[in-house]
């Protein structure tokens, strides 16, 4: 392991996000009208933050500049994992400091800190998970950077820094298939630092129209960015406490889900269709068939099972877990203002659509609170969250080109038991799938499946409610944010002790990461010459 080489990218990293951070720090000074950084103590966090950032990533660039040069696996690994830790351990301080002055961060610096990694490691994650209570008394330069720390994560800080900074050492392609998600990372151009400027180029293209769009609808400029971050990334961070739910427009319902699934789809693809005009490549790609259809199919259960059944009494969701009591007549008020939503057969299907895109794609913006609907609605949703989106999206979970693959599989020995000495290739995209990649996706299977029993173990020791351990995990290592329960998409993260935090936040990077990258680097004999 060439630590030196580690040293530089991360310093590189470091200056980055230095940079980016500049952006949040204009926002506070405009909002408050000064324009000198001290006056304010959000303003002199955001500023201490960068002052951080530059030293240390200076520090770290000179240290490794002799190595910049003699990256391999081994460094690319090391890199992508520590690169991430690294930048939510920087980018936590000005929510730090915000937490320790306000109520509901917590009382003491370990609390504040770890809520402020908890909420920062979701942003980088997309995760969308939060312990905050009341979001909109945030002031909008954290608000900003909580959204903008989506938008980063989401297309990946390393491909960012890949892109502008194309030297960053031999193990680049490693760095990049360790950050972008799916079995495989392919290349659009031989370059892999052109391959990354195409992917943000298309990234930043759709971000800018739904902007647009969301404008249209009514938002500000700041809410439409905010939410635009939250929707391309799949992430879901919002600037209203109600989520999406808060401007009751179905014009603006409608242009989130569809942004939301075409965050969800392969990212080359849409570059295919935008720029080569190559609708061709749409109809072949079966994965994208198999979301589509998942999705289809997912709408129209749900929408059938809330028409059949509408909600449940209030008596049976106000015996649901959660943190804080909620009196009976708030909760009856609450479900009937839920099924007025559900009255009108457009409004139905809008809210079925929503909840489901949302969960599918990974983004967990909400328009209805799905935790009080029927429960067979809830476990639909929780298989869901396992699924994902695409390979090569921003959404989480297992990605569906796994699932497929995995299925396909599974058909393909259940034939063998009749036919033992069938030879039959496990076929994608209408070619043979090598058995290295049919063995990759097996291993991750088993990985994913393994790490989300044994945390699910830890967090029912921890919480005291079953569905709501097993679904915090769920929605975490599948980085989606809202689960069931003590954790539905009315709730929120901030009651959950410190260790159980810890616990999630682990999920949140082993989910963005796909498993392989964190865990090749916590193996001890990673770190041996």
């Amino acid at each position: 392991m060439n630590l030196r080489a580690v040293f530089y990218a991360l310093g590189r990293l470091l200056q980055l996000m230095a940079i980016v951070l500049l952006v949040p720090l204009g926002i506070s000074l405009w909002e408050h009208g000064a324009w000198n950084p001290l006056t304010h103590p959000e303003s002199a966090s955001f500023l201490a933050t960068i002052l951080v950032a530059l030293l240390l990533g200076t520090l770290l660039q000179i240290a490794g500049r002799s190595a910049s040069e003699q990256q391999g696996t081994r460094e690319g690994f090391a890199i992508v994992t520590l690169g991430w830790t690294s930048l939510t351990l920087v980018g936590a301080i000005p929510l730090t400091v915000y937490f320790l002055t306000h109520p509901q961060g917590g009382d003491s610096l370990p609390l504040a800190f770890s809520n402020a990694f908890f909420e920062i490691m979701s942003g980088f994650t997309t995760t969308g998970a939060t312990i905050l209570a009341d979001i909109e008394a945030l002031p909008r330069g954290l608000l900003f950077w909580r959204s903008l720390t989506h938008w980063l994560g989401g297309m990946g800080i390393i491909t960012l820094a890949l892109a502008i900074f194309p030297a960053m050492g031999v193990g680049g392609y490693q760095m990049f298939r360790g950050e972008v998600p799916g079995p495989t990372a392919d290349r659009l151009r031989p370059r892999l630092a052109e391959t990354a400027k195409v992917l943000w180029g298309v990234y930043a293209l759709l971000s800018g129209i739904e902007t647009v769009l969301l404008m249209l609808g009514g938002m500000n400029l700041f809410d439409a960015l905010c939410h635009t971050f939250g929707t391309m990334a799949t992430g879901g961070f919002s600037t209203r406490n109600a989520s999406i739910g808060a401007y009751g427009s179905a014009y603006i319902d409608w242009i989130v889900i569809v942004f939301m699934f075409l965050a969800g789809t392969n990212f080359l693809l849409h570059y295919r269709i935008l720029f080569r005009g190559d609708w061709g490549s749409l109809r072949r790609n079966r994965e994208f068939h198999f979301y589509a259809g998942t999705v289809l199919v997912a709408v129209v259960l749900v929408a059938l099972l809330l028409w059949l059944q509408g909600l449940p009494p209030a008596q049976d969701s106000y015996l649901h877990f959660r943190a804080g009591e909620r009196q009976w007549t708030a909760h009856a008020e609450h479900v009937a203002d839920e099924a007025g939503k559900l009255q009108s057969f457009g409004g139905l299907v809008r809210h079925a659509a929503f909840q489901v895109v949302a969960i599918v794609t990974t983004t967990g913006y909400g328009t209805a609170d799905f935790d009080i609907w029927p429960r067979a609605i809830g476990l639909l949703l929780v298989m869901l969250m396992f699924w994902g989106g695409c390979a090569g999206s921003t959404g989480g979970g297992m990605k569906m080109i796994r699932i497929l693959i995995v299925l396909k599989a599974a058909w393909r020995e259940l034939a063998r038991l009749v036919k033992p000495r069938l030879i039959a290739p496990l076929k994608i995209r209408g070619e043979p799938a090598p058995e290295k990649i049919i063995a990759n996706v097996l291993g991750f299977f088993v990985l994913f499946v393994g790490l989300f029993v044994a945390c699910s173990l830890i967090m029912t020791a921890i919480v005291r409610d079953l569905t709501t351990g097993v679904a915090s995990v769920a929605a975490t290592i599948g980085n989606i944010g809202p689960g069931l329960s003590g954790v539905g998409s009315t709730q929120n993260y901030a009651w959950i002790p410190v260790g159980g935090k810890w616990v999630l936040i682990l999920c949140m990077l082993l989910g963005r990461l796909e498993i392989f990258t964190v865990l090749v680097v916590l193996r001890p004999s990673f770190w041996r010459r």
